[in-house]
């Protein structure tokens, strides 16, 4: 026990930092220590001069020009912010923040971003065809960079590729939760029907032995019936030898008594 809390304090109070990612980042900036951490944490990491719309003096004509721009840079700097947040980690006591670059990119970033993409899928060994987290990681990093380098020219077309990028990630949330949902699915059916083939069986069983159980029964009952059958068939011959018998004694008498009563009725001469 006081050794997993050791591991759970160890892990809580340093942070791994994060990996490399193929989204360009700034140079890590020293934030606070662990006990300014909830302090810090709730203030805004780059302090932008309050929007001098309302406020402006009238200016002569250059200025206007240049406090525009600088409002429009600041303004897209805060919405790539918004889009791309920082991320923090812990070494030790302190606390470490590294913002998304806001630099231009030339022709020659974005062709540096294919090749490193090709490289990390490589070196990642990334499937080629179906469903590969690895290169799904990479692609997001890369789809994200790409929206930080278009929100920096165009805040409003980065805008936009964000929502893109959440209606994809949405999208496969969906075919993620579907794809789960119907493995679960396919569990439970697969295990009702192991259970129902082995109920099945047991049952198939019990058929059985009350199959061999009833062709038991079956042949003693024959063999009963048989053993009447022969019964009967002697009885019924040992009445038909003493009907016919019978018979011949009672003909054999009616013969004597037939020819006494003719010597009787006849006259004698």
């Amino acid at each position: 026990m006081y050794i997993f809390f050791i591991i759970i304090f160890h892990r809580k109070h340093t942070m791994i930092p994060p990996a490399e990612s193929l989204l360009k980042y700034d140079n890590p900036v020293l934030v606070s220590k662990s006990s300014d951490r909830k302090s810090q944490k709730g203030r805004p990491l780059r302090v932008s001069p309050q929007q001098p719309e309302n406020t402006l003096p009238v200016p002569p004509p250059p200025k206007p020009k240049s406090t525009t721009t600088e409002a429009t840079k600041q303004e897209n700097d805060e919405i790539l912010s918004n889009i791309l947040p920082p991320r923090e980690w812990m070494e030790g006591t302190q606390l470490w923040v590294q913002q998304v670059s806001s630099a231009p990119c030339t022709r020659a970033d974005v062709i540096h971003l294919e090749e490193q993409l090709d490289i990390k899928l490589q070196q990642r060994q990334a499937r080629e065809t179906g469903i590969c987290p690895v290169r799904r990681e990479l692609y997001s990093q890369c789809f994200d960079e790409l929206i930080r380098q278009v929100t920096i020219n165009c805040a409003e077309r980065g805008l936009v590729l964000l929502r893109v990028r959440d209606e994809i990630q949405m999208t496969i949330a969906a075919y993620q939760t579907l794809y789960e949902s119907s493995v679960a699915f396919g569990m439970r059916k697969a295990l009702q029907v192991e259970q129902g083939k082995a109920d099945m069986e047991k049952r198939i069983s019990d058929l059985e032995d009350e199959k061999q159980e009833l062709k038991k029964q079956r042949n003693v009952e024959k063999a009963k019936c048989d053993a009447i059958e022969k019964r009967e068939a002697e009885k019924r011959q040992v009445e038909e030898k003493k009907h016919t018998d019978e018979i011949q004694f009672l003909k054999k008498t009616n013969l004597q008594l037939k020819t006494q009563l003719e010597g009787i009725i006849t006259p004698r001469k």
